[in-house]
């Protein structure tokens, strides 16, 4: 493996085409301005780089970046890679991470608007997210330790599984299919409509309007709190912890819940059930 440290780029496709390669302590920055530093690329390895300049990874196979920082102007990070490792990284330009596959992120900052679009494979641990529109149409994403922030994430995503993470989110999971998450708090409105073969399990869920139009929605033992107008039109089972504000026509199924301020049932089909499990006093 060829190592190249110390030097700054700013040159068109610098490194282009790269192969069995070691960049450390590198920068890619500079008045020429250019883009695509390896683009095309093979079984890289970055270590402790700054990237100021656009488009810096597209089309590379086996890739490890570790300590980097990607700065608000290195836009469209990571395009078309497959085989990705991101350790420790700092990615602040829109647009980071899309149409890729086989990726792995751990311990990563990550302020980026439209970040994992269409991503085929992804394993997050222990990273911070600022993001709108985060993940949109990826599948078999496995998220622990995860901290996001951000509107409109998880929309359309398939086949994966999040755990003990933290979503502030509004419009999350729209239309998501073949989720569970567990042992996680979710806060934000309107929370997974259109969804289906969703489960939440041991979560706590903050926000109006959630769970709506769901097919096959179960929640286990979750606590729904603040929530109002919950479950229109969806089919559920659900076994709920705490008392809930509000439920609105569920169309079937079982929702068993402390307490309920409101349960409001005007909708003709609307055939779910609900059971109240605390112990009325005499």
């Amino acid at each position: 493996m060829t190592t190249i440290q110390h030097k700054t780029f700013d040159e068109e496709r610098a490194l282009y085409g790269a192969r069995d390669i070691l960049v450390r302590d590198c920068a890619f920055d500079g008045p020429a301005d250019g883009e695509s530093a390896f683009k095309e690329g093979r079984d890289i390895a970055v270590d402790r780089c700054f990237f100021n300049l656009r488009y810096p990874f597209w089309h590379d196979t086996g890739l490890k970046i570790e300590r980097s920082e990607m700065t608000e102007l290195c836009r469209a990070a990571l395009w078309y890679s497959e085989g990705v490792e991101i350790n420790n990284t700092k990615l602040h330009g829109i647009k980071a991470l899309r149409e890729c596959a086989d990726v792995k992120l751990r311990g990563c900052d990550i302020r980026s608007a439209e970040f994992g679009w269409s991503v085929r494979g992804a394993a997050m641990e222990d990273c911070d997210v600022e993001s709108e529109y985060f993940m949109m149409r990826s599948g078999h994403l496995t998220f622990r330790d995860v901290r996001m922030k951000g509107k409109y994430s998880f929309q359309y995503i398939t086949d994966s599984v999040f755990e003990h993470c933290v979503f502030d989110t509004k419009d999350a999971f729209w239309h998501a299919k073949n989720i569970t998450v567990r042992d996680s708090v979710v806060k934000g409105e309107y929370l997974a409509w259109y969804s289906e073969n969703v489960t939440f399990e041991n979560c706590k869920i903050t926000g109006t309007q959630p769970l709506c139009y769901c097919k096959n929605l179960k929640l286990i033992d979750c606590e729904m709190a603040d929530t109002d107008l919950a479950f229109e039109r969806s089919e559920v089972e659900a076994a709920l912890t705490a008392p809930i504000v509000s439920i609105k026509n569920p169309l079937s199924g079982h929702i068993h819940v402390p307490e309920a301020g409101e349960i409001i049932m005007d909708l003709e089909g609307a055939k779910g059930e609900i059971i109240l499990t605390k112990k009325q006093s005499a």
